[in-house]
């Protein structure tokens, strides 16, 4: 696909980059990739109090996705997809969000489009992922290798109980890819009713992009003494999965192979991931 191809989201004050530009990328797949390699998203929005001027911020387990009632099982990060959270039915954000859908948001929590359109409570989705540390001759130019994800969009609770199902399968396998068909499932009623799922309709989005070496003052590099005296260099960082411990009520005498295979894979391919981000790349902030 060239780049011509490629969808992206249109760039505009609130999202463009402006340092190192260089290391900046809006297109969707890249930007919806790190929100699925993220443990954690950090999501913020404000508060309906006027007494209280901080926005809050949640680390919360979402991902981003397509719901196609035809194919569930489909696998589509690309344009039109969103990000999905879930929480408890009476938590604040998931009350906020169903308030803003049904026009009930409050000033600054309750945003209609240009076509006076409601949309749903405004809110911003960060991602992080630390893929090295790097380390350089001066104290100033040390830096990470990373990948960060910014999404703003509009929240609003998922009612459809089909993609509110393949939204919960879809967030129980963020924490394990095959966890939800090896857990008990369906979900009981109570879990249903209590558990809510908050649909993120992105608005803008933007990514940022660091890897390779440390960059270098021409000035340093001339001093062979301190090169000689320095060690420079990335160490490549990655999620470490370790050896699985049984609960205290687990009655399976062994761990599944499933599981051991999953931690083999991920320890390997993140490995892998963390070594090509040292090697290759535009150096940069």
């Amino acid at each position: 696909m060239s780049d011509s191809e490629i969808s992206t989201y249109p760039k505009t004050p609130r999202n463009t980059v402006q340092r190192y530009r260089n290391l900046a990328k809006y297109d969707h797949h890249t930007i919806h990739s790190i929100i699925n390699s993220s443990p954690f998203l950090h999501v913020s929005f404000n508060t309906p109090s006027p007494s209280d001027p901080f926005p809050a911020l949640l680390p919360m387990i979402g991902f981003a996705g397509k719901y196609n009632p035809q194919n569930p099982d489909e696998e589509d990060i690309g344009e039109g997809a969103n990000i999905y959270i879930h929480g408890y039915v009476s938590s604040r954000l998931m009350r906020m969000g169903k308030n803003a859908g049904e026009g009930e948001g409050g000033e600054n929590n309750n945003v209609d489009n240009d076509d006076g359109e409601e949309k749903g409570l405004p809110m911003t989705v960060a991602a992080t992922c630390l893929d090295g540390l790097v380390l350089a001759l001066a104290p100033f130019n040390h830096n990470y290798n990373y990948r960060s994800a910014v999404i703003q969009g509009y929240g609003q609770v998922v009612e459809d109980v089909d993609e509110k199902l393949w939204a919960m399968k879809k967030i129980t396998n963020t924490v394990h890819p095959t966890r939800w068909e090896n857990s008990r499932n369906p979900p009981t009623k109570t879990e249903m009713t209590t558990t809510q799922i908050l649909r993120i309709h992105p608005h803008t989005g933007s990514s940022k992009l660091r890897r390779g070496g440390p960059p270098e003052s021409k000035s340093d590099l001339k001093d062979l003494p301190l090169r000689e005296r320095v060690w420079t260099g990335i160490i490549p960082v990655h999620l470490q999965y370790g050896t699985p411990i049984a609960a205290e009520q687990c009655k399976v005498s062994e761990v599944p192979g499933y599981i051991i295979n999953f931690v083999q894979e991920r320890n390997k391919e993140g490995g892998e991931f963390a070594v090509r981000m040292a090697g290759e790349g535009e150096e940069g902030e």
